[in-house]
């Protein structure tokens, strides 16, 4: 098949990666939560090679991450996990870090509550989770093309831009610890699990 292509991955994973190295630098295994059209995963797990990473997604988009996987895996990437979130029971496997990219926009608020406390149940003391994405601060959107996205998204029947302020109450006891701009008026979160 043609491998399923993003270009917003290729745009985003060299601002992302340098913040994933300092990030993860005390992890032995991550889990990526929604893992798309697979090009992220095989991009940090070849850049992160102490990392043992885990793809993961809706069953219908398997085929496509392991095409990326099929081409340029390493023996650090994993084969995707089927993992709905709202659906499925978090994945088994012992992680210290979790990533995950574009997901809190396209989920309902309810899932995204599910999936932040998901995360900080499975992650040990210590353990590092990373979100990437467009939010909003204390209700403002960082510029005029997320607010016009928003609204997209919403009508849509997408769950739309969350706040980072909710997103805080939501993960406890993960602790934000860093808020880093990217490009396209995205931020990436780094939480950490005290």
């Amino acid at each position: 098949m043609n491998k399923p292509y993003s270009q917003a991955c290729e745009n985003n994973k060299h601002p992302i990666l340098a913040i994933l190295k300092n990030a993860f630098a005390q992890c032995s295994s991550v889990l990526e939560i929604g893992s798309g059209t697979g090009q992220h995963a095989v991009w940090f797990a070849q850049k992160l090679p102490f990392l043992k990473w885990y793809s993961s997604d809706q069953p219908q988009y398997h085929e496509g991450i392991n095409s990326w996987i099929d081409e340029f895996g390493n023996a650090n990437l994993q084969r995707p996990i089927a993992f709905t979130v709202g659906q499925d029971l978090f994945p088994s496997q012992r992680f210290d870090g979790v990533f995950t990219a574009n997901t809190a926009h396209i989920m309902q608020p309810d899932e995204v509550k599910i999936m932040l406390a998901q995360i900080a149940e499975a992650l040990p003391s210590g353990g590092v989770f990373c979100q990437y994405g467009p939010f909003t601060q204390q209700g403002v959107f960082n510029s005029q093309s997320n607010e016009d996205f928003h609204h997209k998204l919403v009508a849509q029947g997408y769950g739309g831009y969350r706040d980072i302020d909710e997103l805080i109450q939501w993960a406890e006891p993960l602790i934000l610890c860093g808020i880093h701009p990217m490009p396209a008026h995205n931020l990436l979160l780094q939480w950490r699990k005290n």
